[in-house]
């Protein structure tokens, strides 16, 4: 038979034919397989009614610095956890005069979060010393030296409210460098010390900071300011990602807030082996108290932040709620 196939076919070839069969398959293959992974894609983009809100710093000609990454949507893995926590609250509702309570828990390392009576408003109280001290922070980045600059207290200030949780206060006619003063003002929750660095703080400052965060910008004259739970937390979070100050400010403020003294609260459901930033508010009127706290916990490789906003009859009843909130959180957050 005098045909092709009849014909011998040299070695070099067949393998040059093998070879390029072979490269065929593998590239109509892969292509293929990147079409089907695109559908995939985009299949689970259409049929998920979540979606990811990415946060970044304006201002800047040529980068957007990255603030926060947050799914749109409540994590999944947290919805029994929710349960619990509800449960807790709504027991202190009916039988320990407990007002209202929110709740606000980021899981950083899942980017999970999850939150309680989300829409809530609250005065911050000593809160507020969190952005004054990121405030300080970044004038020193703008302004080298600002923290060394020192401050003299020689007028007693009209706080105007009278507190439940005291601990050490800067002395009259004593001058203090800026960074003792905010250690003065976290660590011990010092009203005096932060009124001092409240008449040298530049309000353009503070304000940035909150236009940045997407937060209302405050009214230095008005006489009060609300937060939710969930809006709070940004500071906590800013500190904790490094996103708004730079590395080594970020670890100093967070070190700072790791020393804060008041045990009253998240520290209850928390071991004292397991390292915390946080920091505590109380405010309200004589028949309606208000007590809070944010903290980063920082347990094993599984951190979180924990904002607890609490009203109600009395400090001892918030406060044990507080505890036992961040208890449940604490074990469900070790066991998982």
């Amino acid at each position: 038979m005098n045909s092709l196939f009849s014909k011998k076919i040299s070695f070099p070839y067949i393998v040059v034919f093998v070879l390029i069969s072979a490269l065929s398959t593998f590239f109509i293959t892969s292509f293929i397989d990147n079409k089907e992974q695109e559908k995939i894609i985009e299949l689970s983009q259409a049929n998920s009614s979540c979606a990811y809100k990415v946060d970044r710093l304006e201002g800047y000609p040529l980068i957007k610095p990255l603030l926060f990454v947050d799914n749109v949507c409540e994590g999944d893995g947290l919805a029994s956890l929710k349960v619990e926590v509800n449960n807790v609250i709504q027991n202190y509702k009916n039988y320990q005069g407990v007002i209202s309570a929110s709740v606000y828990l980021k899981d950083v390392t899942a980017n999970e979060w999850m939150a309680l009576n989300e829409e809530e408003k609250y005065e911050p109280g000593s809160l507020f010393k969190v952005p004054i001290l990121i405030a300080y922070l970044k004038m020193n980045e703008e302004h080298p030296g600002v923290l060394d600059k020192e401050l003299l207290y020689n007028n007693a200030f009209n706080i105007g409210k009278s507190v439940a949780y005291t601990s050490k206060t800067i002395q009259l006619g004593k001058s203090y460098k800026v960074r003792e003063l905010l250690r003065y003002m976290i660590v011990y929750s010092d009203n005096n010390a932060t009124a001092l660095l409240n008449n040298n703080l530049k309000p353009d400052v503070l304000m940035k900071l909150f236009k940045d965060l997407e937060l209302e910008v405050p009214n230095v004259s008005a006489k009060q300011y609300f937060f939710t739970a969930k809006q709070y937390s940004l500071f906590m979070r800013a500190i904790f990602n490094a996103s708004y100050l730079t590395i080594d400010d970020s670890e100093y403020a967070a070190e700072l807030l790791s020393k804060c003294e008041f045990n009253e609260g998240i520290r209850q459901g928390v071991p004292a082996s397991v390292k915390m930033a946080h920091k505590f508010g109380e405010s309200g009127t004589p028949t309606e108290k208000q007590l809070h706290e944010s903290a980063i916990v920082y347990l094993n490789d599984k951190p979180y932040i924990l904002t607890i906003m609490t009203k109600g009859k009395d400090n001892a009843s918030l406060s044990k709620l507080i505890g036992e909130i961040s208890s449940v959180v604490y074990k469900n957050k070790l066991a998982n």
